[in-house]
């Protein structure tokens, strides 16, 4: 009896947006299914990016890029490609052997968490700026009632 070697990929899998979008369980459902049936144990699965594509696939011109690390054998991944091939969800896939790739890499910000977190900081700082700005015009609408102040006494005086 033979022990399988499992080595570890990253697969880049293409699917619709607007399917991902309605039914995202269901998307990362149908990619460990095509993955379990090769006896293929999932490390990470995250939604890398939602990009318009280069060219129109299947009359889409837009897709969502999911990006899963996984263990398997090496004879396991035509039957993955294949899988892909029949299946009506996913429309592209490109697996490469990750052997080389440390933990700390797996767990790198995909260009979505990156956008995310940029547009996240993005927004803190608006806060920031409008809540200044809000204490600076406070500050400024107290001095202006105290500059009229006198300016008025000065009016009555001149009377």
């Amino acid at each position: 009896m033979e022990t399988e070697t499992k080595r570890l990929y990253e697969a880049l899998f293409l699917v619709d947006s607007a399917e991902a979008g309605a039914d995202w369980d269901g998307v990362c459902e149908n990619i460990t299914k095509v993955l379990g049936r090769s006896s293929a144990e999932i490390v990470s699965l995250r939604k890398w990016d939602d990009r318009p594509l280069a060219y129109e696939i299947n009359k889409k011109k837009r897709g969502v890029y999911i990006l899963v690390y996984f263990n398997a054998a090496g004879e396991s991944i035509s039957g993955i490609e294949r899988d892909v091939q029949l299946s009506e969800n996913i429309m592209r896939v490109l697996i490469l052997r990750a052997d080389h790739l440390s933990q700390e890499d797996i767990d790198k910000d995909t260009p979505l968490m990156l956008a995310e977190k940029a547009a996240e900081a993005a927004k803190a700082e608006a806060e920031k700026v409008a809540a200044e700005k809000a204490e600076a015009e406070v500050a400024e609408g107290g001095e202006e009632e105290s500059d009229e102040a006198p300016d008025a006494t000065d009016q009555k005086q001149q009377d």
